[in-house]
């Protein structure tokens, strides 16, 4: 939130968008091994692993950087009441839960092997 990110692919490859804050793509594409990308502060990142999984190592502009997680258990989105969320996006009671609570325990979108920036995707 509070940093760009360098972000640089170790193994894998994955589909990859970045979007700001009104809607507007700055990336929307492949990531394979070898491959840097800048990530702008404020940008919302995605990312989906392909069938051989996907990992980087991100470099911040800043020490203390800040993240905000869209999913799992820190997620933005656990705060939000199911009745906004239904509103909000136009779905079900039921899929409005699973923007909720579907990745539950998990720190971040991809949970397995992370720590501290470096991160892993598997699909």
């Amino acid at each position: 939130m509070n940093a760009h990110s360098v972000m640089y692919v170790t193994r894998g490859s994955a589909r990859v968008q970045i979007v700001g804050n009104r809607g507007n793509t700055a990336f929307n594409g492949e990531l394979r091994q070898g491959q840097l990308i800048v990530v702008p502060q404020d940008f919302a990142l995605l990312i989906q692993a392909r069938s051989q999984g996907f990992e980087w190592v991100a470099i911040k502009t800043n020490d203390n950087a800040l993240i905000s997680p869209i999913v799992g258990k820190t997620s933005i989105l656990r705060g939000v009441p199911e009745e906004v969320l239904r509103n909000a996006y136009r779905v079900s009671r039921e899929e409005a839960r699973r923007l909720k609570y579907n990745r539950g325990e998990e720190m971040v979108v991809f949970a397995p092997g992370f720590s501290g920036s470096r991160g892993r995707a598997e699909a």
